[in-house]
């Protein structure tokens, strides 16, 4: 949750140096990866580690996000799991040096002002990563009938909810007060909220300082936000068909006259099991009151059965539609879906009232629309 997206950067090369010098007296065969993507395309450079050093130089048209990998054994970087000593780091024109007497995970990154403030940020953030880790502690220790347990699982997506807030707000301010940043474009993807408030995106891509914004993922970026307005609150909901569970037909604009929560998830996808009984509560409550809900199900093309004994274990008994292509769901590439479970509240014109209603949220808008 409070990991924050990195930036891929392309325009005219610089030269870049990265030394590195690590206290443990590490040496052949240990070999040392450097991977990071440039121009759309992944890159991966490796060298031998003499005496606990190694470097890399290379070109880099902005700051761009990368990894070192220390390979102690030499066994090859296919044949390393997560437990591998390793580093996240930007590299960008100029002289960078890492230094550790110990592992290159615990190095001090120095020459780079894009490390420098990524540094800055990360121990901002450090209070709230320590909260949310508390909650997914809690989370994963609860006993298996909590783990299905609707107010349970409520309690934690409230809780997870204020520290979300609290991210968003440091991540705001860091952009306030270092709008040249690199860093501040990298993080601007984390401030829309569990609600997908893209204003609040333009908002503060808006404060970034015009250097930053001619940059080539600046433009990228103002492009995607761009696109995502089409499904933004206040738009007119896309128009789609998909077949249902017998394989007819079925039109989102047949709804129209009704509000209609369209809600994409897929029988594999636990988060969105977990939720089902809180949409299963939701509709039951109000399904009398003009109200109903779309399924939109990302299960994969062997998944069939899956999808329908879910639907028929989780109880729910509102329309249902899926191509069965997965990720590749059409419906969920018209909608921008990158992760599931997610929904949006449509009214009875057809416009987009609400996003990712989850919870208590769902109910306590349900019954602000319906007065009860």
């Amino acid at each position: 949750m409070a990991a924050i997206p990195a930036a891929i950067f392309a325009q005219t090369p610089d030269n870049y140096t990265l030394k590195t010098k690590i206290g443990a007296n590490i040496t052949t065969p240990a070999r040392a990866y450097l991977i990071h993507t440039t121009a759309g395309k992944n890159v991966i450079d490796s060298t031998n580690i003499v005496n606990g050093e190694f470097s890399f130089h290379g070109n880099v048209a902005e700051p761009t996000a990368g990894i070192i990998v220390i390979d102690a054994k030499g066994v090859g970087l296919r044949n390393m799991d997560r437990s591998a000593d390793a580093l996240n780091l930007y590299l960008e024109k100029g002289a960078i040096s890492v230094s550790s007497t110990d592992s290159v995970a615990k190095a001090t990154i120095t020459g780079s002002k894009t490390n420098d403030d990524n540094v800055k940020l990360r121990e901002a953030l450090k209070p709230v990563i320590a909260q949310a880790k508390a909650i997914m502690d809690e989370a994963k220790g609860a006993s298996d009938a909590l783990k299905i347990d609707p107010t349970f699982q409520n309690g934690v997506q409230q809780k997870y909810k204020v520290v979300q807030f609290q991210q968003e707000n440091i991540i705001k301010k860091f952009i306030q007060d270092n709008p040249d940043s690199f860093i501040s474009l990298a993080a601007l993807g984390s401030i829309s909220g569990p609600t997908g408030d893209l204003a609040e995106e333009e908002k503060y891509y808006n404060l970034l300082s015009p250097a930053v914004k001619q940059t080539e993922s600046a433009k990228a970026f103002l492009t995607s936000l761009n696109a995502l307005k089409l499904t933004a609150v206040g738009s007119m909901a896309p128009e789609f068909t998909q077949a249902d569970t017998s394989g007819a037909p079925v039109k989102l604009s047949s709804f129209r006259g009704k509000y209609v929560l369209v809600d994409f998830w897929a029988s594999w996808c636990m988060p969105c099991r977990q939720e089902n009984p809180n949409v299963v509560r939701a509709y039951n409550k109000y399904k009398g009151k003009n109200f109903t809900i779309l399924g939109v199900s990302l299960d994969r093309p062997d998944g069939k059965a899956q999808w329908l004994k879910a639907i028929k274990d989780d109880g729910l008994t509102w329309n249902q539609v899926s191509d069965l292509k997965y990720w590749n769901n059409e419906v969920a590439s018209l909608y921008r879906i990158s992760s599931i479970p997610q929904n949006f509240l449509i009214d009875p014109t057809g416009k987009i009232i609400a996003k990712n209603l989850r919870g208590v949220d769902l109910e306590v808008k349900l019954a602000e629309i319906f007065k009860m």
